[in-house]
């Protein structure tokens, strides 16, 4: 019995489960290559530009005439076939033959209608790469922000649990008493809201890859840009290749058009059936298109054609200094994000410890209240989640830069 469903669909479904399980940085872009839509899409386009690059070229199909000639439908043989000697039926051929050009002008056409394809892969390509590596990292920094928030929480409880006492014997004012309620509820508001960015990145990931519930494990990439080999790099890029298919389709169509004024030719052969006391009949033909008019009918065609050519050739261009300009921008954005991830944990954080130490021990030395260790701890875990948001930030640019402008895998 035939199979009704192809053998990569079975072997997809049962491999399913196996999506189940940690995803580590690598693991999570080789996935969504090989199972993102947007890449099967590409690849099935790049498929069927190559297969119909095979057709291109060839002569047209011959016609087959079938007909009756010189029947009668008037005078005294009227409605009788074979009554007069020129009434016949009649078979033949024609076979249309394309002038040379013409056929060399559809063949360079869709090579580069494959070319093209295959540099729209690249493009989807390189934007599932990066989709699923933002997303990776996204879903990583946002429980690392959580589990620091939790482990922050954990830490004050034991204070949160003092305030009462504290109230009680008249250490605190009474209207002091709203502040840690006040801070615990913005710290639980932050955790809510770290919350709902890793589900959100969860679903992301998911987009991607097509694991239902993803699970991020391992170091996030800590490769740096290069901006020399960046640069080197940008002619490269897939968008640019697919100014340059582009380009060669639009020269292709100006030789298409040059074609046209060559004559093309067609050759028909036909056999006539008559009554046998007639005799039958053979017949041949050569048919030629006449390019009598080219100033009204080619010429402007050809023009037309070639200020499009010329138009892809400037929109290259244009893509170009565009990519250049936004790689520039992006490797600045980056510096500028690496050094605030610096300040904020080489600077900022010590000072915001090295304040909730000083606060924890005037409040053990009477000269503090609990509200004021309350603060320098909260301020604290701001910090804390500053710092690994900056270093959030500095990773995903570079990730961004490296897969976005960077040479392909």
């Amino acid at each position: 019995m035939r199979c009704l469903f192809p053998l990569p669909l079975i072997l997809l479904a049962l491999g399913g489960p196996a999506h189940a399980g940690p995803l580590t940085f690598e693991q999570a872009l080789a996935r969504a290559r090989s199972t993102a839509p947007p890449i099967r899409s590409a690849t099935l386009r790049t498929e069927a530009a190559r297969s119909a690059a095979g057709a291109a070229g060839r002569l047209p199909d011959p016609q087959l005439k079938l007909g009756v000639e010189n029947y009668p439908v008037s005078g005294p043989m009227a409605g009788r076939f074979g009554a007069d000697e020129m009434t016949m039926a009649t078979i033949g051929l024609m076979q249309e033959i394309p002038n040379q050009a013409r056929r060399r002008a559809e063949v360079a056409g869709a090579r580069a209608d494959a070319a093209e394809a295959e540099a729209q892969a690249g493009v989807s390509d390189r934007e599932v790469r990066v989709g699923a590596a933002l997303a990776w990292l996204d879903l990583h920094y946002a429980e690392r922000r959580l589990a620091a928030l939790d482990e922050v929480l954990r830490q004050l409880q034991p204070l949160w649990d003092a305030a009462p006492s504290a109230l009680a014997s008249g250490a605190s004012r009474p209207a002091m008493a709203l502040t840690p309620v006040r801070l615990r509820a913005g710290l639980e508001d932050r955790r809510g809201e770290l919350a709902a960015a890793a589900a959100r990145a969860r679903a992301e990931l998911t987009r991607w890859t097509g694991d239902p519930a993803p699970v991020v494990s391992g170091p996030p990439p800590d490769a740096a840009p290069d901006p020399v080999r960046l640069r080197t790099a940008l002619d490269a890029h897939p968008a640019l290749q697919v100014f340059g298919a582009a380009g060669a389709k639009a020269r292709a169509e100006v030789e298409l058009a040059r074609a046209a004024k060559r004559p093309d030719w067609a050759v028909e052969v036909g056999y006539g059936r008559r009554d046998p006391m007639f005799g039958d009949m053979v017949s041949a033909a050569v048919t030629v298109r006449l390019p009598l008019f080219p100033t009204r009918r080619q010429d402007p065609l050809i023009a037309a054609r070639r200020a499009e050519a010329a138009r892809v050739g400037v929109g290259r261009e244009a893509a170009r200094r565009q990519l250049a300009a936004e790689l520039e921008g992006d490797l600045a954005e980056h510096e500028m994000r690496q050094a605030q991830w610096a300040r904020a944990r080489d600077v900022v954080q010590p000072a915001a410890q090295q304040q909730a130490d000083l606060e924890t021990a005037s409040y053990a030395a009477g000269r503090a209240g609990l509200t004021d260790v309350l603060q320098a701890f909260t301020e604290l875990a701001e910090v804390r989640l500053t710092v690994i948001e900056r270093e959030a930030a500095a990773v995903r640019a570079a990730v961004q830069i490296n897969l976005g402008y960077g040479e392909a895998p």
